[in-house]
């Protein structure tokens, strides 16, 4: 676990809104941009902001917490400054939209070196699972004030 708000003393992170919780993730890979548009569909009170790990802030974020930079293995979570990557990070997400998906952070009982191992399984094959984007995901205008 991380100091909260370690970030705001790391002169290589940009400043950013950071009032509500911000997913960082693989802005090429056709896998996680799918996840970005299911919590968006899924988020009906606009909780979550996101960036591309590519972006200079997913780029600084991701250097911060000590992953890498050059193949993004793992989606971040970053809620009231602690950054939750892999499972724990995709079971909150889970959590804070609520409902049935909510139900699915259930696996949060888990032991962590079995969700992280298949979490880990998956992020190794996601651009064979779901292809590579050759750009980031773009925004709607409506989603724009989401996207960071």
């Amino acid at each position: 676990m991380t100091v909260a708000y370690s970030y705001r003393d790391d002169p290589s992170v940009p400043d950013f809104p950071d009032d509500r919780p911000l997913i960082v993730f693989d802005g090429e890979c056709g896998f996680c941009s799918r996840d970005v548009d299911l919590v968006l569909q899924r988020d009906k009170h606009g909780l979550f902001r996101f960036t591309p790990a590519q972006s200079e802030l997913g780029t600084a974020l991701m250097r911060h917490y000590g992953y890498r930079t050059d193949d993004y293995e793992t989606s971040l979570l970053i809620e009231n400054g602690i950054a939750y990557p892999r499972s724990d990070g995709a079971l909150r997400v889970l959590q804070l939209l609520g409902g049935a998906a909510g139900l699915m952070s259930l696996l949060r009982f888990v032991p962590r070196i079995l969700r992280d191992g298949i979490y880990d399984i998956v992020a190794r094959n996601r651009m064979r699972i779901a292809g590579r984007r050759q750009a980031c995901r773009i925004p709607t205008a409506e989603e724009r004030d989401r996207f960071i």
